[in-house]
């Protein structure tokens, strides 16, 4: 007799930790969030040398996008992708050796200078690359064919993160290469893509229990899908070639496109609830980096680091603490309701993104926004690492 979902994970006898996928990922991706910028603010400030072959801002990038996205991608994959195949999660001895790869791959790279040249790059990729592969057979079983655009995502962010390693051992600048900019775009056309699934949808949810008649625009109609085939040929620009003119005008469309495509959304109906509300919040990134992009190349601004940092920090931090809050509070049978301190985690990214753009008038402010950040993914720790940790007690999403 084939087994549910809830009863595989009943089965496992193990810790609770590696009953689903989310559970292992979510946390320590967030725990890893703070170390590093821990790690992070002290190397900046002098006080340790890292042990890593990059330089400690390439590292900073690279640990954030590769290292904390990408666990938090592992995660939403494998509780995403059964639900969407229908096919069992994978627990258990399988789950923990995914986990193991990715907390090997940190070490690997902070420790890097000290390994073989060629090692660090080989573990760091290994999770991407046999999560690909996972993923891959989940949605050919599960007969799930239009779900093959995340999974074109994910490779392309793998390949992303192996043109980084490449840029930084050859000697490059990679906190400002092709590798960076193709990683984060590919983030950006994730967010557009299971954003402008889900955003819609748990709206549409919420607005329905309240009672209320307005109602967001269906997701992926046919302007969601205009807008998706441009982002991909103005993101694809901005990868190549990011200094061009007719890159900067291509920004500045997608950020127009990409904001009345969040106003269809209806998010100033949601002010009531933090966790509907933030999440098209975080979606407001995507429009202002495009913008911020844009108008810095044509005004030929020296800030272009703090217009990205609207995607990377702001549109990347804050969707994927968003996604991770109401994603714990579903799968642990919680209610999918906002505490104080969710709704402190949340302002506080927002305060860690908002600070980092006053860096240029006052440097001072990186270090307010260092902080804010920690807070943040410490809030996630301090509240929904108990529920991580320990089983389910009601049945149910």
């Amino acid at each position: 007799m084939s087994q549910t979902s809830a009863e595989k994970m009943r089965a496992w006898k193990g810790p609770a930790l590696f009953s689903f996928g989310f559970r292992p990922f979510f946390l320590f991706a967030a725990v890893w969030a703070v170390f590093s910028m821990m790690l992070w603010l002290a190397a900046l400030a002098g006080a340790v040398v890292l042990p890593t072959r990059f330089d400690s801002i390439s590292w900073h990038a690279h640990e954030f996008l590769f290292g904390y996205l990408g666990a938090v991608l592992a995660g939403f994959l494998l509780t995403a992708v059964p639900n969407w195949t229908g096919r069992l999660p994978i627990v258990g001895r399988r789950l923990a050796g995914l986990f193991a790869l990715w907390v090997i791959g940190r070490f690997a790279i902070l420790f890097s200078a000290t390994l073989p040249i060629w090692l660090a790059p080989v573990v760091d990729l290994s999770l991407s690359v046999v999560l690909g592969v996972v993923i891959l057979r989940e949605i050919v079983a599960g007969k799930n064919w239009r779900n093959l655009i995340v999974l074109a995502l994910l490779a392309v962010f793998t390949l992303a993160n192996a043109i980084f390693h490449y840029e930084a051992l050859s000697g490059g600048y990679a906190a400002q290469g092709v590798g960076l900019r193709l990683g984060v775009a590919t983030a950006m056309m994730m967010i557009a893509v299971i954003g402008g699934r889900i955003v819609p949808s748990f709206t549409r949810n919420w607005l329905v229990r309240q009672h209320n008649p307005a109602r967001p625009a269906p997701p992926m109609q046919r302007f969601d899908k205009a807008v998706l085939l441009l982002s991909l040929l103005g993101l694809g620009l901005w990868t190549l070639r990011p200094f061009d003119l007719l890159t900067a005008v291509a920004l500045i469309a997608l950020g127009v496109l990409h904001f009345v495509r969040l106003i269809r959304w209806q998010g100033h109906q949601t002010l009531a609830e933090p966790l509907v509300w933030v999440l098209h919040a975080s979606y407001l990134f995507v429009p202002l980096g495009a913008l911020a992009l844009g108008v810095d190349r044509i005004l030929d601004s020296p800030n272009t680091a703090g217009a990205q940092h609207l995607w990377m920090a702001g549109a990347i931090g804050t969707m994927t603490l968003a996604v991770m809050t109401r994603a714990t509070l579903g799968h642990t049978g919680q209610e999918l309701r906002a505490n104080r301190m969710t709704v402190l985690v949340y302002l506080c990214i927002f305060g860690s993104v908002l600070t980092r753009l006053l860096t240029s008038v006052w440097s001072e402010m990186i270090h307010i926004s260092g902080c804010l950040w920690l807070v943040a993914f410490a809030g996630f720790v301090w509240a929904y690492g108990p529920a991580l940790m320990r089983p389910k007690t009601v049945d149910g999403a």
